[in-house]
């Protein structure tokens, strides 16, 4: 059972409202996790800035898709491997072996394997990288920019990973079994 509640689009006021009014009007709906990020405005209002914020960065939105995927599957969260397949897919047109790859953690060329491996170890190593860890995306070609982006993708998604599983949110997307759970 959902441990948050999900706050009806329809009954917001304030600052929620208006947080809810431009995520469907971008989306057409208000997924769950945000209607339960709803609890707090300025969760919802903090994870919207920085997911914008990065939306206009220099990674491409596949990357950051891929960075989602991986992150999902290290920290075992159901609502994001399953929202985050479906935008692969539906939204990106990302095949399904490359969604499946990601989540794995691997690219389809040298630079996304590099960048999702990266992406992977920051997930496992709490952040504490090693000088190898960050020359191995420097050597396959992200700019210290693109690094920086990379940790920002995985500190966003570990934001949603968290509260999804503190949550408990209920699955609003075709729900994907995670790896752990085929274990």
């Amino acid at each position: 059972m959902q441990r948050i509640t999900a706050i009806n689009p329809e009954t917001a006021t304030g600052k929620l409202k208006d947080l809810f009014g431009a995520v469907e009007k971008k989306l057409g709906s208000v997924p769950n996790m945000m209607r339960t990020m709803g609890a707090s405005a300025a969760v919802l209002d903090g994870y919207l800035s920085l997911s914008g914020a990065l939306s206009k960065g220099s990674l491409s939105p596949k990357m950051g898709e891929q960075i989602a995927l991986v992150v999902a599957e290290a920290n075992d969260c159901g609502y994001c491997a399953s929202a985050h397949a479906y935008i692969a897919g539906q939204l990106l047109h990302i095949d399904d072996k490359t969604i499946l790859r990601s989540r794995h953690g691997h690219g389809i060329d040298t630079k996304t394997d590099a960048g999702l491996t990266f992406a992977k170890t920051l997930v496992e190593k709490r952040g504490l990288t090693s000088d190898a860890d960050v020359d191995l995306v420097f050597k396959a070609g992200f700019t210290e920019g693109e690094v920086g982006e990379i940790v920002a993708h995985v500190a966003l998604n570990v934001l949603t990973n968290y509260f999804n599983n503190t949550a408990d949110t209920v699955i609003d997307f075709p729900k994907v079994a995670l790896f752990s759970e085929a274990a």
